[in-house]
């Protein structure tokens, strides 16, 4: 058990590994253009043209990425319904993943060549070909990042096991960081060398675009190839299509993802404009550019201790409390920002302030997101996956569209483009600079707070229920569509006789004392156990397979398998009562959903010391979940019974 248990983990460290590996790319490709285009536009996409010109197309490049943005934020939940619709032999996201993570890197780097020099040569050619290489590289990203974002729940469904994914892959979101930190010293020493300058020309920008773009294509195969999607109860109980109208329908009676969602936005509105000037306060307020690689130092420090500390704080703490102290202590940042920028010490301060906090916030959102799956699973009856994920990144680019706009327009009025320097700045610039990069944001920072505080209800422990109400009402109605009648099982059980039917033989999973389902006495002394099959009090702590079949269904607790004959019998082996509360704590499943086994074959190991020393009972109960279909059902006579043993017969139609 021990030597299975350490395979598991390795198995599972490596999954993580990968998914994380990835969001460097990821998270890269997201920076470089969210953040860092609007700079190159404004600084060197049209350096050589007349600064009248230069500036009416930086404005319809402001202009044009803006309500190109605004546009495709509706298409957002269509690429996830698309990617939640899909259905291939490497699951739902891999193809997503390599094929739209390849393409939006190759656009990126050809958005950062100024299309190959076409930025100088025509502005109307530029402008024609900007807008369909734009619009595709924004949806093939936004595919590629709903599919890796939307690949968590299907990773998992326990909440703890989705925070070390979540942070893995927030701690691995350095690769932004590294961009900040490097993309001046690597564009400037890239234009030198191709002309001698010291400053940020094309050339540099180009090498920079190409090098994030092999960086993102790498990332992209890495996540496709080594990660894989399990097949659980709650996932397979939804696979149908799910059409648009479904979809808007399901997305807006889902309060608690819409109560997650609305701060959020209101969050990165304030933040997208902050991050996106903050180069200028640098530049142009501080007349320090070269020191401007210490907001990208900082959070790539802070992520190196706050994405592996979430899971452990999470142990004592709350993520609304989490979420709570790391506002404040951004709202504070920005207090420290209003009051200084021309001292060091208390800009350093601000941005530690202001970075640190950023990695708790984002994995409370992603994983509150991520949880209200299950909480519309059960309120609606439809399981979006990477259509509910999908709003994360629809509410970025919506922020992004504020922030590259925001940007534009800041650099133009304040006198901060070209070669304008710190010592051609007005008190009115530096004015609406601070009003736009600070005071707006801090607002907009208190509010998101409130918001999420008083009107989010989705918690850890709400989550945990959800699950279970989920998994017990799927123990209930069956692995089928159809439901299961009730009452108490009886050692016969005759039906009306059908035309055409199958006799399957069900031999004893686990050896053990056979009782009847009515003789059975739960976690909670209640007497009878409803439906129809067979309860056995185990003598050891191996579930074997019943007869040849295939795995339908595996519960996240891991102490219910559902299984599915060759001849079309389905049934739900149950190890322990109470045993929900596990966790998965003390099981050990041996084949995944999907997986096919011969009769015999081991399926599942339990723990029955822990499991009794926890309060709950061993007892496994074998029921079938078709009871519409059973024709008769007779139980062998024999009070005990070793694995292998003829436990029924089943005349199913």
């Amino acid at each position: 058990m021990d030597v299975v248990e350490s395979k598991k983990r390795r198995k599972n460290f490596w999954s993580i590994f990968n998914f994380a590996f990835a969001n460097i790319g990821g998270s890269a490709v997201y920076m470089t253009f969210g953040t860092y285009f609007m700079v190159y536009v404004t600084s060197a996409m049209f350096t050589g043209v007349p600064k009248a010109q230069a500036n009416k197309l930086i404005a319809m490049i402001t202009g044009l990425i803006f309500i190109i943005r605004l546009v495709e934020i509706f298409i957002d939940p269509i690429i996830g319904n698309i990617i939640d619709n899909t259905n291939t032999r490497w699951g739902k996201f891999k193809p997503w993943l390599i094929g739209a993570g390849t393409i939006s890197s190759l656009l990126l780097a050809l958005l950062f060549s100024g299309i190959f020099g076409l930025s100088k040569v025509s502005a109307t050619w530029f402008t024609i070909m900007f807008i369909p290489i734009f619009i595709t590289f924004d949806i093939f990203y936004s595919f590629r990042d709903v599919s890796y974002w939307g690949m968590v729940p299907a990773l998992t469904e326990d909440s703890h096991e989705r925070s070390l994914f979540t942070a893995a892959a927030n701690f691995s979101g350095f690769g932004q960081n590294i961009v900040t930190i490097i993309i001046v010293p690597v564009v400037t020493y890239v234009t030198f060398l191709f002309t001698g300058q010291h400053n940020e020309g094309q050339p540099g920008w180009t090498a920079f675009g190409i090098l994030i773009a092999v960086v993102g294509i790498i990332c992209s195969f890495v996540v496709g190839l080594g990660t894989h999607e399990k097949q659980n109860a709650l996932r397979e109980v939804t696979k149908k299509k799910t059409s648009l109208k479904d979809m808007f329908w399901a997305l807006g009676h889902n309060d608690q993802m819409l109560w997650t969602a609305f701060p959020y936005l209101i969050y990165g509105f304030g933040n997208a404009a902050t991050a996106g000037l903050m180069f200028y306060l640098f530049k142009y307020i501080m007349d320090k550019p070269g020191l401007f690689w210490i907001t990208g130092l900082i959070p790539t420090i802070a992520g190196f201790f706050t994405s592996p500390l979430y899971p452990i704080i999470n142990k004592w703490v709350t993520r609304k409390t989490i979420y709570a102290v790391s506002m404040c202590s951004m709202i504070l940042a920005y207090i420290l920002l209003i009051v200084s920028t021309d001292n060091l010490t208390m800009v350093v301060t601000a941005m530690i302030l202001y970075y640190v906090p950023q990695g708790f916030i984002f994995m409370a959102v992603i994983l509150t997101l991520t949880d209200t799956i299950e909480y519309g699973q059960l309120k609606n009856g439809t399981r979006n996956e990477a259509v509910t994920l999908a709003i994360r990144p629809m509410l970025d680019k919506m922020s992004g569209a504020i922030s590259n706009a925001i940007v534009g327009w800041v650099a133009v009025a304040a006198g901060m483009t070209g070669t304008a320097t710190a010592a051609s700045m007005t008190p009115g610039g530096i004015s609406l600079f601070k009003m736009v990069a600070f005071w707006i944001a801090l607002i907009l920072h208190v509010l998101a707070l409130f918001i999420y505080v008083f009107k989010v209800k989705i918690s850890e422990k709400k989550h945990a229920e959800i699950v279970d109400e989920l998994q017990h009402k799927l123990a209930v109605e069956g692995i089928g569509d159809s439901g299961t009648d009730e009452g108490t099982s009886n050692r016969t059980e005759p039906e009306e006789p059908a035309s055409k039917s199958a006799t399957v033989n069900i031999y004893a999973p686990v050896s053990g004392v056979r009782m009847d389902l009515s003789d059975v006495v739960d976690e909670h002394g209640h007497k009878g156990i409803a439906g129809k099959g067979i309860a056995i009090q185990p003598t050891e702590g191996k579930i074997y397979a019943p007869f040849d079949g295939k795995v339908v269904l595996l519960f996240t607790t891991k102490h219910v398998i559902g299984l599915r004959s060759e001849d079309g019998l389905e049934v739900l082996i149950h190890v322990g009562l109470g045993t929900v509360n596990m966790r998965g704590e003390g099981f050990i499943n041996h084949l995944d959903s999907g997986q096919s086994f011969k009769k015999g074959d081991l399926l599942l190991e339990f723990n029955r010391d822990k499991i009794q020393q926890s309060g709950y009972k061993d007892t496994v109960i074998v029921l079938l979940t078709q009871p519409q279909e059973v024709i008769n059902a007779h139980y062998t006579d024999k009070e005990v019974v070793n694995n292998g043993d003829e436990l029924g017969t089943i005349q199913i139609k």
